[in-house]
């Protein structure tokens, strides 16, 4: 079996389940994180998420795209400690225009029916992170890399 088999299951379960993600970005002077709506592709190599243009984390993911999404199960009980999954994609965000933009829009969309007024605004990115690593972290500390790139 291949030994990515079983973190991409985990992936593919995880993104089926979860509908909201933190994003990190990096300012100038600080590092910040925003809870963000996701998508992932089919072959888990991108997360894709919606941002007014005018925000703080779109500013500073222009400036300095490599990014951090961190998705989980987490409920807040004392039973995360050896239950929550934990995935986060580390990669390089852009935002997507034209073609790309409307094919990735719509099935965003379909993932968020209820964003579809502020996801299709002008002044709205649809915003691309192509991952290059997702480290996988279950039972508090089993840790798991999975290299995409």
């Amino acid at each position: 079996m291949d030994d990515s088999a079983e973190p991409l299951a985990l992936l593919r379960d995880l993104f089926a389940r979860q509908r909201l993600g933190v994003l990190a970005t990096h300012g100038p002077e600080h590092p910040y994180a925003s809870l963000v709506a996701v998508r992932a592709s089919d072959d888990l190599r991108r997360v894709y998420f919606s941002t007014p243009r005018a925000t703080r984390k779109f500013h500073f993911l222009s400036s300095d795209p490599k990014v951090a999404m961190l998705v989980d199960t987490r409920s807040d009980e004392d039973l995360d400690f050896h239950q929550a999954v934990a995935a986060t994609a580390v990669g390089t965000a852009r935002e997507l225009e034209g073609e790309e933009r409307a094919e990735q829009l719509a099935a965003f969309l379909q993932r968020h029916p209820h964003l579809k007024p502020f996801a299709s605004s002008p002044t709205s990115a649809l915003v691309e992170l192509a991952v290059e690593t997702y480290y996988i972290v279950r039972r508090f500390q089993n840790v798991t890399e999975l290299h995409l790139g």
